[in-house]
């Protein structure tokens, strides 16, 4: 028998229980303090772990908590709920095992799932992108979550309540392809779940990609990509039907979007989008070619800046964590041309890296160069240590529409060491690059100009 709603344990291990946030088939989610550190928590108490044995609850209880406790402390991405620690608990003594999770305060997407709460379009296919990174991020871990669903998916809130980012959690049903112990199949929420995960077949990554493209269906439409009043009606739609298309669903819904969730909802894994990294660059082209209505147009959303600083040549040492950091750190703007970056005898304060588009610089009145996406400008004022140096000697105009990024010592000294280390990587190979053409320029005059 379950405990009452306000059976609230003071205390779970070293922790401080201040509210119960939740509860699940298996286990119950309390708010608590880290004392040590000071912080608030999530803590996910399994539930009847002293039962018998030979009940059913308690072996599969066992078996998510396991799944889940061997992660603790190997999960880092800034999208994905870190497990913090995990305590085995003494059945001898009823104490029953937990984990200690980052606590995240908002609600899950589930809240967004109803006709009255839909998020706009373009923030969907913002936060699918984002999943679809995280997920990815999972399995290169070797991991596969099995049960991507909206109420697995937290939603970031600011103080006004807007939704600013997502995070992934929940991997008690998680497919550890690096783990010996046998593990459980035909797990998973039906309604987001793909016929070859319902048959109990080996699954890799595009099961999941098929529960998120559900999970987005569900988002845009308000109702799941199929509906039954039971199991076996709703397995042979996930089975037999097509879902429907979403154009007409919704008002600003495109072509290219429904197009991009359907093959995501695909029958089979080889019709479906490949990989991560596939579905990930679709979501984002929706967005960054505005083929779903953008609530502001001159903003330049976190999946087209996530995909921008991957194909550029500066960044190409960063890993995903620090990529993410530059995409949350940096200012980004779109420049228009004739837009003057820098002028001379300003003193420069920061630097601009090229996203997209062209820049031209002049040097009393004569153009001199044009610099295109992945140059960075404005650094030599920045990095300057002679307050003399920090001016700049050259106009600098937007040529070509761009696309910027750019950091102040201010915003630069808040990347972690990691990420500063890649930027001075990044200059080093610039200033190199910059030499041997200024070297060339001297000894090849002709072949230069």
């Amino acid at each position: 028998m379950n405990a009452s709603l306000d059976d609230i344990p003071a205390q779970i291990g070293k922790y401080q229980v201040q509210k119960r946030l939740g509860e699940g088939a298996t286990s119950d989610v309390y708010l608590g303090l880290d004392p040590f550190h000071g912080q608030q928590v999530a803590i996910k108490r399994v539930r009847a772990w002293s039962q018998a044995s030979d009940e059913p609850t308690s072996d599969f209880s066992q078996r998510f908590f396991s799944a889940e406790a061997a992660l603790a402390g190997k999960l880092q991405h800034p999208n994905v709920v870190q497990i913090l620690d995990a305590v085995k608990g003494d059945a001898l003594f009823g104490d029953a095992p937990y984990l200690v999770m980052e606590y995240v305060p908002g609600v899950t997407l589930k809240h967004f799932c109803r006709m009255d709460r839909l998020l706009p379009l373009d923030q969907v296919v913002e936060l699918g992108f984002k999943c679809a990174m995280a997920l990815s991020y999972v399995y290169r871990q070797g991991l596969i979550h099995r049960d991507v669903k909206p109420a697995n998916l937290l939603a970031v809130l600011d103080e006004r309540g807007e939704v600013v980012d997502v995070k992934v959690t929940d991997f008690g049903s998680v497919l550890n392809l690096n783990a010996d112990a046998t593990q459980i199949h035909r797990v998973g929420s039906l309604a987001y779940m793909p016929p070859e995960q319902v048959e109990g077949f080996d699954v890799d990554c595009r099961a999941d990609i098929y529960a998120l493209g559900a999970v987005l269906y569900h988002l845009i439409a308000g109702r799941p990509p199929f509906e039954a009043p039971n199991s076996m009606a709703l397995i042979h739609q996930i089975y037999q039907q097509a879902p429907a298309s979403l154009v007409g669903q919704r008002e600003g819904v495109t072509a290219e979007l429904d197009a991009v969730i359907q093959r995501a909802l695909a029958k089979t894994p080889e019709d479906r989008w490949p990989d991560w990294d596939e579905f990930g660059k679709a979501l984002s082209e929706l967005v960054a070619k505005q083929l779903v209505p953008l609530v502001l147009l001159s903003e330049v959303r976190d999946s087209e800046r996530f995909q921008l600083l991957r194909g550029l040549e500066f960044f190409t040492g960063f890993g995903d964590i620090e990529l993410w950091e530059v995409v949350r750190r940096a200012r980004w703007r779109r420049y228009k041309v004739g837009h003057a970056l820098y002028k001379r005898g300003q003193e420069g304060n920061s630097f601009h890296i090229l996203a997209k588009g062209e820049v031209e610089i002049f040097r009393e009145g004569r153009l001199v160069a044009t610099l295109g996406e992945g140059t960075s400008v404005g650094e030599m004022a920045y990095l300057a240590p002679n307050p003399l140096l920090r001016k700049h000697s050259t106009d600098i105009r937007v040529s070509e529409e761009c696309t910027t990024i750019s950091f102040t010592p201010e915003t630069l000294a808040q990347l972690s060491r990691e990420c500063q280390h890649r930027f001075d990587r990044g200059f080093i190979q610039v200033l190199v690059r910059r030499l041997h053409a200024a070297h060339e320029s001297l000894a090849h005059p002709r072949r230069i100009m």
